[in-house]
């Protein structure tokens, strides 16, 4: 069977790779199909990634960028449909993130979400916590800016009076996650949007 590490030179890989998934939209309405689609292809083409990447031991970190705070402004039916492939994603490779070895987190404010989903995003975390092959952060209802906002409010209720640099990095969403050596915009476009703007973005 073939496999990806048996033709990469494993010379100077990435530790962390980080994915903006996007251009779900823009490929299915080129093709004349809905928008869903578009999104439950990405949903798989996510599945391949963290499938394939598993296999190459250098790679300990994988972040995607499922939800940000700025999609709140889509249609509800598109919102509730890619609640719902999340959940689906996430359950139906539960099995797979832990016989794999790997730490499942998400990144994010998940309370505004339905609680079926909440539930499994829960479970699967705590199911796989102590896998240490690989962490796939998966970032929902998130922001980078948010994120450091999250990470200085979090240290002020917990009574610190002066804040470090190491003091942020290790109570952001993805604490403990290295700086992102490599970023893919899935779209081909240029551009962060907002996304773990502390890990060196």
């Amino acid at each position: 069977m073939f496999k990806y590490k048996d033709k990469i030179v494993h010379f100077n890989l990435p530790t962390h790779i980080a994915f903006i998934m996007d251009g779900n939209r823009r490929w299915a309405t080129e093709r004349g199909l809905n928008k869903m689609m578009g999104h439950r292809q990405g949903a798989v083409a996510l599945k391949n990634i963290i499938s394939t990447l598993t296999e190459i031991e250098e790679i300990k970190y994988v972040s995607f960028f499922g939800f940000s705070t700025e999609n709140w402004n889509r249609e509800k039916k598109e919102i509730d449909g890619l609640f719902e492939l999340a959940r689906k994603l996430v359950e139906e490779n539960e099995d797979q993130f832990y016989e794999k070895g790997i730490k499942f987190v998400s990144m994010g404010d998940v309370s505004k979400f339905p609680k079926d989903l909440q539930d499994v995003l829960i479970r699967v975390m705590n199911k796989t916590k102590n896998n240490t092959n690989m962490t796939v952060n998966l970032a929902l209802n998130y922001g980078g800016r948010d994120d450091i906002v999250y990470a200085v409010n979090k240290l002020i209720k917990n009574g610190a009076k002066e804040i470090t640099e190491e003091d942020i990095k290790q109570n952001l969403y993805s604490a403990g996650s290295p700086d992102i050596d490599l970023l893919v915009r899935t779209s081909g476009e240029q551009r962060v949007s907002n996304f773990m703007l502390y890990h060196g973005l």
